[in-house]
């Protein structure tokens, strides 16, 4: 295709006009959203994705350490009428309801739904953005599988960042075998209580984990990591440094014009619609919904895919949109493919005194891992379908951004 080429649909067949929806983005929001969009027969559906397939990205410390695979096809999770393009949006062209692929070719659209999730944010330390590798997406993950693979028997992997991503990745390539530091930075699991905090440590241990809780790294070397704690700084050995930090947004939709939060997602009001145009609306990682604190997950990304699908209907039904309702019910994260920590949460995603720890807590994760897909095939199945805990009804109020 070159520039020219324009990718549309025709605007009526027999049972009258017809409405073109374009989803940038098949993760856990935007193939939940296509297939939910199919609860109007009207409606014509376009997804346009990066690559060929779905990827479960709470697999993707998995597949790093050759433990498991997040991909699965689209035939497997997406409805027969949901068509697919494999490209990139470059640009959204908000005045003329179209997005500009990689490819050079030009899709239109009546409604936009903005789900192309978030990427690592590289740290401001020094060496990290030419030695260090992330675990963010699809293709980080592959860099590191294969970084992994080439390391000799007592290569040191260095994991910078103790949050839930950070542990799970630390933990999975300990339990196959290899030697794995973990800087925590700010320290190792505090989004969960102290008791959890505790289960999680003793795992790390047992695994042979080297934790560096105090630990913060501040230069990445080509094989070292040099590391500060307590003021004093020590140059440590590291054959690999895998980034689990903090996310931003592609810069997808500050390129285009749209209002933009400061780590560049796509801001939207109460109703998931974004600030400014009418005609674009938000789900999951990459937008900040005025008046929520959301927690990246795929917890938060399938309703908010699902919500975000019921708002365009609503839209294109001449109805108003109502406000995005997102309750949250658990942290977990998996410490080895043996042992996990269950936190359970209130609403709003603290810490509540419930704790799971050990192989009931694994087998536990395990059945999310794979209710999430579960959940998008039913979608398409039966469009409508898919329910969530709500509980945190979105304001007028203002809310700062918070990672994974």
């Amino acid at each position: 295709m070159n520039t020219t080429d324009i990718i549309g649909f025709d605007d009526t067949n027999a049972n009258g006009h017809r409405t073109h929806v374009v989803v940038l983005g098949a993760g856990y929001a935007g193939a939940m959203a296509a297939n939910r969009l199919r609860r109007n027969p009207a409606v014509d559906v376009t997804v346009v994705n990066p690559q060929p397939f779905f990827v479960q990205r709470i697999r993707l410390h998995q597949f790093v350490s050759g433990t498991g695979d997040p991909k699965v096809g689209f035939d497997d999770v997406l409805a027969d009428d949901v068509r697919v393009l494999v490209d990139t949006a470059v640009r959204i062209d908000v005045r003329g309801r179209r997005v500009q692929l990689a490819s050079g070719a030009c899709l239109d659209y009546d409604y936009l739904i903005y789900a192309i999730g978030t990427r690592r944010r590289t740290p401001e330390i020094p060496g990290a953005a030419d030695h260090a590798l992330s675990i963010a997406d699809w293709a980080g993950a592959q860099r590191i599988r294969e970084r992994v693979q080439g390391l000799a028997a007592n290569g040191m992997i260095t994991v910078v960042g103790g949050g839930l991503t950070g542990v799970e990745l630390a933990a999975e390539l300990a339990e196959t075998g290899h030697d794995v530091r973990l800087v925590g930075g700010g320290g190792i699991a505090t989004s969960v209580s102290a008791r959890a905090r505790r289960a999680t440590w003793t795992q790390l241990n047992r695994l042979g984990v080297d934790v560096v809780d105090r630990g913060r790294a501040v230069e990445v070397g080509e094989r070292t990591v040099s590391v500060e704690i307590d003021g004093q700084r020590m140059v440590l050995s590291s054959a690999a440094t895998i980034l689990a930090t903090g996310f931003e947004a592609p810069q997808l939709a500050a390129d285009s014009g749209l209002v933009v939060d400061e780590i560049g997602r796509l801001r939207t009001d109460a109703t998931l619609v974004a600030v400014g145009d009418d005609r674009i609306v938000g789900a999951g990682d990459a937008v900040a919904v005025e008046g929520m604190r959301l927690r990246m997950s795929c917890q938060a990304a399938e309703p908010l895919g699902a919500q975000a699908a019921d708002a365009v209907l609503a839209k294109i039904g001449g109805e108003q949109p109502n406000a995005a309702d997102q309750g949250f019910v658990a942290q977990c994260a998996s410490v080895g493919r043996h042992a996990a920590t269950l936190q359970f949460t209130h609403r709003d995603d603290s810490p509540a005194r419930a704790v799971v720890t050990g192989r009931v807590a694994a087998w536990a994760k395990e059945l999310v891992c794979r209710g999430t897909v579960e959940n998008i095939r039913r979608e398409a199945a039966l469009p409508g379908r898919f329910s969530w805990f709500g509980g945190a009804k979105a304001t007028t109020t203002e809310r700062e951004p918070v990672g994974r």
